[in-house]
């Protein structure tokens, strides 16, 4: 029997404060590294996308989450060409949550040097080019998108 293809699933962040996004800036992981990126992680073997977005958010941020008060913001379907080809077709989905708790701040400093707030209309123009373009969507409430086919 023919393997069946497969999808790498993530889980990020979309947390917007006074008109604000909550940025990292990617540092030694070996991917678009010294760009911004969302909270954000691959799920684990049997972990759901919202579980996945619960665990990452408070390993990278510190930001306590619950299932009930995450919504979904946005699902891309995406082509990563920088990476190998068993892991370059991905489905990436996006929660706003409606409440968090929790002190921000940086987790992980081994893999982020910089975990921020900018203006939503005023994104670094060092932002990884699919996450711009997912925000973009949201920003024009567009629930799905595809990039990079």
């Amino acid at each position: 029997m023919k393997e069946r293809h497969k999808l790498v699933p993530s889980s990020y962040l979309i947390l917007v404060e006074d008109n604000k996004i909550l940025l990292s800036r990617r540092f030694n992981t070996g991917f678009q590294d010294g760009s911004y990126s969302l909270v954000a992680g691959h799920g684990e073997e049997n972990e759901s996308f919202t579980q996945t977005l619960i665990r990452e958010a408070k390993e990278e941020a510190n930001i306590d989450l619950t299932e009930d008060v995450l919504e979904v913001v946005h699902i891309m379907n995406r082509n990563e060409k920088f990476n190998p080809q068993e892991i370059r077709e991905r489905i990436d989905v996006f929660f706003r949550p409606k409440k968090w708790a929790g002190e921000i701040k940086n987790m992980e400093t081994n893999k982020c040097d910089d975990l921020n707030w900018f203006p939503l209309d005023s994104l670094p123009g060092n932002v990884i080019p699919y996450v711009r373009f997912a925000i973009e969507k949201i920003k024009n409430k567009e629930f799905y998108s595809e990039f990079g086919f």
